[in-house]
């Protein structure tokens, strides 16, 4: 038992630091970093606290998923910090009147949240022998909670649908297919019929194919002649006639 505070106190001292430096960190990247960090120690956290299923989860979905998308997107685009960080003054008040509503929020439901009766009730039950904690958790998501949970999943996907709006970008240039255009289109529309007598060839009819252009090649430079020293010239012969 000694052991399991150890190690609670241990992984939550790094969850809070780690915590700290994803908010404090200047370089994005180290940020999301901690926030891998914080992902693993806040798995560790449901393993001592017997929720493997969460833990999994977390390991999966937030580090395997999220926190490397999140560092891909980083870490590809050309992002210019300084520029960002160049308003943060500007807006620092607006930001600081969101923290402490925030603040306040948390403060609220804090202290308006109390153990319930029956808890400790429920923590002294046996648990049912041959059913893991992510059966039962399985059994309670998808048989009490099932509304919610595809209601879950209908927001989601909307989510996930506007997003594909927004990113849309309607290119004008590019080739597109009209398919409406394509099934009312007439035979008239994309052939001419021509009646050629016989022994009349195309060339007749001036249905040739352009010749291609040839680029002119430039004349091959002529190289020098060099002689030797002891090189002469032979002298022009001339016939006599006699």
């Amino acid at each position: 038992m000694i052991f399991d505070q150890i190690f609670f106190y241990l992984f939550s001292a790094v969850l809070v630091a780690a915590a700290v430096m994803v908010v404090t960190s200047r370089n994005p990247v180290h940020s999301v970093l901690f926030l891998i960090l914080c992902f693993f120690n806040a798995a560790a956290l449901f393993l001592i606290a017997g929720a493997e299923f969460l833990a999994m989860i977390l390991l999966i979905v937030y580090i395997g998923a999220v926190a490397v998308l999140f560092l891909f997107v980083v870490m590809m685009l050309d992002i210019d910090f300084s520029q960002l960080r160049a308003g943060v003054q500007r807006y620092a008040p607006i930001g600081a009147v969101i923290g402490v509503i925030l603040l306040l929020e948390l403060v609220l439901v804090v202290g308006g949240w109390r153990f319930s009766a029956s808890a400790p009730a429920l923590r002294l039950n046996p648990a049912v022998a041959g059913i893991s904690n992510t059966d039962a958790l399985g059994r309670v998501l998808y048989t009490q909670y099932a509304f919610l949970f595809e209601t879950a999943a209908l927001v989601l996907m909307v989510a996930m649908i506007g997003a594909i709006v927004l990113t849309h970008r309607d290119r004008r240039r590019s080739r597109y297919q009209n398919i409406a255009e394509q099934i009312a289109r007439q035979p008239a529309d994309t052939m001419t019929m021509l009646d050629l007598p016989i022994g009349v060839g195309v060339k007749q009819l001036g249905i040739l194919r352009p010749k291609p252009k040839l680029a002119a090649l430039p004349a091959p430079a002529e190289a020098p002649v060099q002689l030797a020293s002891d090189h002469r010239v032979p002298e022009p012969i001339t016939r006599v006639e006699g």
